[in-house]
């Protein structure tokens, strides 16, 4: 998937358009100049083409901000990594010494490079856009961010001027093969884990957090299961990462989630799941792709009788509504239940990869529609005629209806459990489209 990096000088609106883009508040925006310190990301998709979004800190120099180096060091890093620039200006201040030393940096990226003016709100303000010419970047963008305006025509640049996908890569040697993803926090024990499945020391394991720096592929064929498996650095918040190759690692482990098809969320049975636990199960979601929860170092976690039980009901009341998800208790280092996972990994790429007919489809879901049909709205009956799977790599369910502007988020969650109690998506996120027939 390609990655586009919005970058420019402080307070030009680069988190309003990320915000835009990805379709959430994910960023935080105020009038205050370099409050954006870290790098966001989001996923976006316009006229059927998905690419990752990421929003950087704003690039100065010489100033008293003890955060400048690092963020100077994070906008490099993004520009290094993305597959295009949005270079983001201010139609009101005109260019600025800042401006032009950014567009000096990305004119020798040799990277694909869009220049858009931003807050231009008016037809007058237009007038003011026409001197970023001289920043030799090519095409100009006006856009207001804050309110939509001209964003179409810029992600229509954005979508043209992205390289082309590449289904099938034929210098891949795994290709065609299911991607098994292994992530986490740092130290949870993921190196451990991918040694013990291959029965080798193929990473470096040490107590020290943040041990692996970069993905690590290996190929797994054994006990009847044959798959990519790649190790990824640990990722933590963002307030805790200072290097730069540690941004790089964060960056790569994000990239392989995208890129996988089932991912093994790892997390550390004496810490519970925590909050950068759960952002990373959401990154997974988003993505739509399989997961599995391994509980590590379960042996150090004091226990009785029905310890296993109320740890597994904490774990799927903080998932939910998403909480049908296999969850493991292992502990690696003594090679306990490493085959579960195994296991639990066939299953779920199984489910995430079935096509399931729709005559069978409609045959098991359409009694129960009519049984507990969408409520009505506004006097204004709604009937579902019929459903069908999506041809996307993940699970996707299309109901075609007369009315489906009426069928709330609540219905969709119960034609989502039904899906799940009639076939088993074990594992998938689940995606409903409500569409006319």
């Amino acid at each position: 998937m390609s990655l586009v990096a919005i970058v420019g000088r402080p307070n030009v609106g680069k988190s309003t358009l990320f915000n835009r883009l990805v379709g959430m508040r994910q960023a935080i925006v105020d009038d205050t100049a370099g409050v954006t310190r870290d790098r966001h990301y989001g996923r976006s998709d316009w006229c059927g083409r998905e690419f990752s979004v990421v929003d950087t800190g704003g690039y100065t120099t010489n100033s008293d901000d003890v955060f400048e180096s690092a963020i100077r060091s994070q906008v490099q890093i993004a520009i290094d990594e993305a597959d295009l620039v949005l270079f983001m200006v201010e139609a009101a201040t005109g260019i600025t010494d800042y401006d032009a030393e950014i567009a000096d940096v990305l004119r020798r990226s040799k990277k694909p490079v869009i220049l858009c003016v931003n807050k231009v709100d008016t037809g007058e303000k237009v007038f003011d856009t026409y001197q970023f010419y001289s920043l030799g970047l090519g095409e100009i963008y006006s856009i207001s961010a804050a309110n939509g305006s001209g964003t179409g025509d810029l992600l229509d640049a954005v979508v043209a001027a992205l390289p082309e996908e590449k289904e099938n890569d034929s210098n891949d040697p795994y290709a065609g093969l299911p991607r098994i993803a292994i992530v986490g926090k740092p130290n949870v024990g993921k190196s451990s884990l991918t040694n013990a499945l291959l029965g080798t020391d193929r990473n470096i394991v040490t107590p020290v957090a943040g041990t692996t720096r970069d993905s690590i592929e290996s190929h797994y064929n054994k006990f009847g299961h044959e798959f990519v498996l790649v190790d990824t650095a640990g990722i933590r918040r963002k307030a805790k990462v200072h290097e730069d190759l540690e941004f790089y690692s964060v960056m790569r482990s994000i990239r392989a989630i995208e890129h996988s098809d089932v991912c093994i969320l790892m997390i550390d049975a004496t810490l519970g799941l925590e909050a950068q636990d759960m952002n990373i199960f959401n990154l997974i979601v988003r993505n739509r792709k399989g997961c599995v929860l391994v509980v590590n170092k379960w042996d150090l976690f004091i226990k009785d009788s029905n310890t296993l039980k109320e740890y597994e009901r904490g774990l799927r009341a903080r998932l939910a509504p998403f909480d049908d998800v296999p969850i493991i208790f292992t502990s690696v280092l003594n090679m306990q239940r490493i085959q579960n996972v195994l296991d639990a990994v066939a299953l779920v790429y199984a489910n995430y990869s079935r096509k399931i007919p729709t005559a069978r489809l409609n045959e098991a879901l359409l009694p129960v529609i009519e049984e507990t049909p969408p409520p009505a709205w506004k006097g204004k009956y709604v009937k579902i005629k019929y459903l069908t799977q999506l041809p996307t790599r993940f699970p996707a369910f299309a109901f075609f209806c007369n009315l489906p502007q009426y069928v709330k988020e609540p219905y969709k969650r119960f034609l989502e459990n039904q899906l799940r109690k009639n076939f088993d998506l074990t594992g998938c996120p689940v995606q409903i489209y409500i569409r006319q027939k």
